[in-house]
């Protein structure tokens, strides 16, 4: 076994805990409805977390996700009209859920590398309304979800590791060793919190991040503040936000290597102005790369800016996978920016009168695609605040807090 009996029971706790942690609106309640979606090389976590979540008395259902031959299947064989379909009950039965818990293990990372992206970008859009409704139902506090990766032998082989070295990243970056890992998480959300309230409260106007590859800035926006700790991803490390993408502009460069939609990606440069990137270069996947920026209109603007502090993560290693690289710590911590959607729990005032009206007026960007470009340089983090002060906030991969 991959992992112990011990360490999945603790990543299941982990897991379930995480889900009722990022619940905005009160607590869950018996018989409350969650949704396992998993792929099935995670069957051994998927056990365990289910029959947690029925000790908790909630209704579990579980669903396990099309693999790659098949998705790869419908992209190219399927027409316009079947790309869009939703399957009758679907949007009622997502609206219905209070939970959910991904839990990923993919069998082959290149499966849709010779899919036409725009075809995978027409499937996505077609199902926007669902993820809207979802996030319609978390700003009302009655819906959270969270997320996690199993390890399998094509994430090690993708990430250059053994598949005992890839699950000891896992062990270490989500505490599965520790006597009580549930408790750990709550230590460290309450530390990384405490930065993310520290620099909400900085009244910040810009921020400017300087390394090696990049010079780049983004506006923070009006009533915007920091996320940490969320328990929406497990692990999680990282403090961001949603900035204004109208005021981003310079070079941001991504070093760390990214799989997308079968897409293999490397050395990924953005130039922008006015907000929206305006040239894209890479080193590898340059010609995905600019069909995803063409996906909609949003899709070539900004959707979050996040830090991650190297004090907190133990991820190392590249590991062929965002959800654990945008929590990379290494000697210098990192920055990642999200071409795409953006996230509303950012916003300061009430979230459920954000409708897409002062989304618009704010600068929230809206887009069918989330993509994380990450960046693992020293770098320095300067803010600029809205008296005209400017202040180093991050260097040598830590906040200065």
């Amino acid at each position: 076994m991959i992992l112990t009996q011990k360490q999945l029971d603790n990543y299941a706790d982990v897991m379930v805990w995480a889900m009722e942690y990022a619940r905005r609106g009160g607590k869950f309640k018996k018989y409350d409805n969650v949704l396992v979606r998993a792929e099935i090389g995670a069957l051994p976590l998927v056990e365990a977390v289910y029959e947690r979540l029925l000790d908790k008395k909630y209704n579990a259902t579980v669903r396990f996700m099309a693999p790659g031959n098949l998705q790869r299947a419908l992209y190219t064989k399927a027409d316009d009209k079947q790309l869009a379909y939703i399957p009758a009950g679907e949007i009622d039965f997502q609206g219905a859920l209070n939970g959910l818990i991904a839990l990923r293990a993919p069998e082959d990372l290149t499966a849709l590398k010779t899919v036409n992206p725009a075809r995978i970008g027409k499937a996505a859009v077609a199902r926007k309304p669902i993820k809207d409704l979802l996030d319609r139902t978390e700003q009302d506090g009655k819906f959270s979800w969270t997320l996690c990766n199993f390890p399998t032998q094509e994430l090690a082989d993708k990430a250059g590791l053994s598949l005992k070295e890839y699950a000891n990243q896992i062990v270490k970056a989500c505490f599965l060793n520790e006597k009580d890992p549930v408790a750990k998480w709550k230590e460290v959300m309450k530390q990384i919190g405490e930065i993310g309230k520290w620099l909400s409260g900085l009244k910040i106007e810009r921020l400017q991040v300087e390394s090696a590859h990049m010079d780049f800035e983004v506006l923070l926006g009006e009533k915007r503040q920091f996320i940490s700790g969320s328990g929406c991803n497990i692990p999680s490390f990282e403090i961001f936000t949603s900035p204004d993408w109208r005021g981003t502009r310079g070079v941001y460069f991504a070093d760390l290597s990214s799989y997308r939609s079968g897409n293999y990606v490397k050395g990924m440069r953005l130039e922008f102005k006015n907000g929206r990137a305006v040239k894209a270069t890479a080193e590898k996947g340059q010609d995905f790369l600019r069909k995803m920026l063409a996906m909609d209109r949003g899709a070539a603007q900004i959707g979050e800016f996040s830090l991650t502090d190297r004090r907190f993560s133990k991820i190392d290693k590249f590991m062929a996978d965002i959800l654990f690289d945008e929590n990379f710590g290494g000697k210098y911590g990192n920055c990642h920016v999200a071409i795409g959607s953006s996230y509303a729990d950012t916003f300061t005032g009430d979230i459920r009168k954000l409708d897409k009206k002062l989304k618009e007026k704010l600068g929230y960007n809206e887009s069918a695609l989330h993509w994380d470009l990450i960046n693992t340089e020293d770098k320095t983090v300067h803010a600029t605040l809205k008296n005209g002060k400017k202040i180093l906030i991050y260097e040598k991969g830590q906040f200065r807090f």
